[in-house]
C-alpha cells in the first residue's frame, strides 16, 4: 500500500483489538471481574443507546442531566415562566421528566403533553377547556388535586365543557394554586401541537395576566413557575387584540425569561457516555478520540450523537467489522455516519419537510451552503429565525453556520441531487465510478479531478467567467457525488467555507482526502491556498492534498500536476 495513502484504520488491523484491555485499566482478570460484577447488578436486562422517546438511565446509555437540570431548576427557583425551544429530538422531554423528578421534593409539578390535544379540541374555547381538563383528570392520582378543584375538572371533563371558558379554567387553577400546600410549577410539552390555534393563544395571554398579576400582588394566586417546551418558539407569537376599530400584534408570551441552558452534548459528556458503555463491553476504544470525533460530525446534537453510537453498537459487527473492538474505531464512527445520512428517520424526515414548506428557507441554506456567503446573524430577521428555531444553523462569532456536520452533508447531497444545472456531468461521473477505485480500494483523487477537468471542457467549452463563478463548485461536487454515495461522504471545513474558497473533505472507507476549490486570484493567493492545504494535511495526519482551481485568465493549462510542498505532495487541477 502507498504509505501516503495509509488508512485511518482497517478492519483487518481494527480487529486485532479484540478483546484488550483499555488503556490505564487493571489487569484483564480484574478488569473482566469489574464486568461481571456489572453485569450481576444489571440483572438480565442490558442497557443500549435510545434515538427513540424517553431516555431511562437504568435501561439507556445517556449523557447525565445532572447540570441541566441544576440549572433549570435555578429558574424554577426564582420564579420564571419560560420556554425551552429547541430542534425535532433534541432531548427535551428526557430532561423535563428529570426535571420533573427533581422538583418534586419542593413542588407539586403539573406535568402536561399538549399532544393529547387533537386539532378539535382547539376549534373553540369550551373544547379546549374540556380537553384541558381530560388531561388533568386521567393524571388526578399523581397530579394530587385538591378534593374541591377535583370536584370541578370532572364537571367539565365529563360534559364536554358545553360554554366553558377560559377565564373558568383559570379562576380553577387559581383556586388549585391557592388550595395547593406547597408551590405549583407547571410545565407543557409538545406545544407545537397547539402553536397555531387562537384558543392556545388566549391560553397563553391568561397565563401572561396571572404572571403580572403575581408581580404586582406577591400573594395573589399562580404557579410558581410555567415551563412550556417544544421546537416552536412560542415567545414569537401573536395575536391580533381588537383595540376599538385597530387590531395590534402583540405577543401572548413576553414575560418570558430567556432560556440559556446547552442542551448539546459536549465531547466531555459524550466520553462519560462512552465510558459507561465501555464498562459493560471492554472493546478498548479510545474513549476521548471517539468522543470528539462524534462531537465533530454532530456538535453534540443528542439524536446524532446517540445515533451514531447505536449504529455502531448494533449495525456493524457481521458488516464489514469483525468485533466491537473492530467497530469502536475512527473508522467504524465514519461509517456509522455514511450509514446514518442513508436512513430516513423522524429527525431527517421533519427537517426535509420544512425545505418543502418554506422555500425561503432553502433558498437561504443554498446561498449558505452552495455559494459559500457569509451570512451575519441578525436576532430580528425572521428567517434566521426560523432557521435557529427548526434547527438548521446556529450562530458561531455573530455568524450564521450549519448546525452540524451531518446536516451540512444531507444539505449538500440534497442540494447537488436537486440541481438540473449538469445532468451530463453527473451522467458521465456514474458511468465511470469503478474507474476511480485504486487497487488498494483507496479513492484515485488525481483521476477523479482530470476527468472532471475533461468532462466540464466537453460538455461547457469557453463557458463565461461570470457563471463559473458562482456555479464551478457546484459542478465539481455534481461530479462527485454520484462516485462516492453509497460507500463515502464528504463534508465541508467550515473556516474555509466562502465565495472565494472551500475545502472538501472525502470519507471514503477509514481514509480522509482534502480537496481545496478555489477561484483564482493571483499567484499569491494560489500560494497562500497551498500553505492552507498543507496545514489541512498536518491537521488530518496526511501528506498528500489536492487544489482544484476556476481559472478564467486566457494563459491557463487546463489539467493535472503533482508537485512538492515542503513534505507534503499536492495534486493541482486547473479548469
Amino acid at each position: 500500500m502507498d504509505p501516503i495513502q495509509q488508512p485511518l484504520c482497517d478492519i483487518a488491523t481494527a480487529g486485532r483489538f479484540a478483546g484488550r484491555t483499555p488503556r490505564n485499566s487493571s489487569p484483564p482478570e480484574l478488569y473482566n471481574g469489574v464486568v461481571a460484577r456489572h453485569f450481576a447488578r444489571q440483572g438480565d436486562e442490558m442497557r443500549k443507546f435510545n434515538t427513540t422517546g424517553l431516555c431511562i438511565p437504568r435501561k439507556h446509555y445517556m449523557v447525565s442531566t445532572d447540570e441541566r437540570v441544576r440549572q433549570i431548576r435555578a429558574m424554577v427557583d426564582e420564579g420564571d415562566y419560560f420556554c425551552v425551544n429547541r430542534g425535532r429530538q433534541y432531548g427535551k422531554t428526557t430532561t423535563l421528566f428529570a426535571l420533573e423528578g427533581a422538583l418534586r421534593d419542593s413542588y407539586d409539578v403539573m406535568s402536561l403533553d399538549f399532544q393529547a390535544i387533537s386539532t378539535a379540541g382547539y376549534s373553540t374555547e369550551g373544547k379546549f377547556v374540556a380537553a384541558f381538563c381530560r388531561i388533568l383528570w386521567r393524571k388526578r392520582a399523581k397530579l394530587g388535586i385538591p378534593t374541591s378543584v377535583q370536584d370541578r375538572v370532572r364537571e367539565i371533563a365529563q360534559t364536554g365543557g358545553g360554554e366553558a371558558e377560559l377565564d373558568q379554567l383559570f379562576l380553577l387553577l387559581s383556586d388549585w394554586c391557592e388550595e395547593s400546600e406547597r408551590p405549583l410549577v407547571l410545565i407543557i410539552d409538545e406545544v407545537d401541537s397547539a402553536a397555531n390555534n387562537q384558543v392556545f393563544l388566549d391560553f397563553l395571554a391568561q397565563l401572561r395576566l396571572q404572571y403580572l398579576e403575581r408581580e404586582k400582588d406577591p400573594d395573589a394566586p399562580a404557579f410558581q413557575s410555567v415551563i412550556l417546551a417544544g421546537v416552536t418558539d412560542v415567545r414569537h407569537l401573536r395575536s391580533k387584540i381588537r383595540d376599538e376599530d385597530q387590531h395590534k400584534v402583540n405577543s401572548p408570551w413576553n414575560i418570558a425569561a430567556p432560556f440559556s441552558v446547552e442542551m448539546g452534548f459536549s465531547p466531555g459528556e459524550i466520553a462519560q457516555m462512552l465510558a459507561d458503555y465501555e464498562a459493560d463491553h471492554g472493546t478498548g476504544m479510545e474513549v476521548d478520540a471517539i468522543a470528539r470525533q462524534i462531537f465533530d460530525y454532530t456538535h453534540g446534537y443528542p439524536f446524532l450523537a446517540s445515533r451514531v453510537c447505536q449504529i455502531v453498537d448494533e449495525g456493524l459487527v457481521g458488516h464489514g467489522f469483525e468485533d466491537l473492538a473492530a467497530a469502536w474505531t475512527e473508522f467504524g464512527v465514519d461509517e456509522a455516519v455514511r450509514r446514518l445520512l442513508s436512513e430516513t428517520n423522524t429527525l431527517f424526515d421533519s427537517l426535509m419537510g420544512k425545505l418543502q414548506n418554506y422555500p425561503e428557507l432553502r433558498s437561504k441554506l443554498r446561498a449558505l451552503l452552495m455559494r459559500g456567503e457569509q451570512v451575519a446573524y441578525v436576532s430580528y430577521d425572521n428567517e434566521q429565525q426560523q432557521l435557529l428555531m427548526y434547527g438548521f444553523v446556529r450562530v458561531e462569532h455573530n455568524k450564521l453556520v450549519i448546525a452540524n456536520r451531518v446536516f451540512e452533508m444531507l444539505l449538500y447531497v440534497f442540494f447537488v441531487g436537486e440541481s438540473e444545472a449538469d445532468p451530463g456531468l453527473r451522467i458521465a461521473a456514474g458511468a465511470d465510478r469503478s474507474a476511480f477505485v485504486a487497487e488498494d480500494g483507496g479513492l484515485d483523487v488525481p483521476k477523479i479531478m482530470a476527468h472532471f477537468i475533461r468532462e466540464h471542457n466537453r460538455i461547457h467549452g469557453e463557458s463565461g467567467e461570470r457563471f463559473l463563478e458562482e456555479e464551478g463548485r457546484e459542478r465539481f461536487l455534481t461530479y462527485l457525488s454520484p462516485i462516492i454515495n453509497g460507500t463515502g461522504t464528504y463534508s465541508m471545513e467550515g473556516q474555509t467555507r466562502d465565495q472565494r474558497r472551500m475545502d472538501v473533505v472525502i470519507h471514503w472507507l477509514g481514509r480522509r482526502y482534502v480537496i481545496e476549490l478555489k477561484i483564482w486570484r493571483g499567484e499569491r493567493y494560489h500560494v497562500e491556498g497551498e500553505r492552507q492545504i498543507a496545514g489541512y494535511l498536518d491537521y488530518f495526519g496526511l501528506r498528500v492534498g489536492y487544489l482544484l482551481s476556476f481559472d478564467f485568465r486566457g494563459t491557463k493549462r487546463p489539467g493535472v500536476e503533482r508537485i512538492a510542498f515542503g513534505d507534503a505532495v499536492l495534486f493541482e487541477g486547473t479548469v
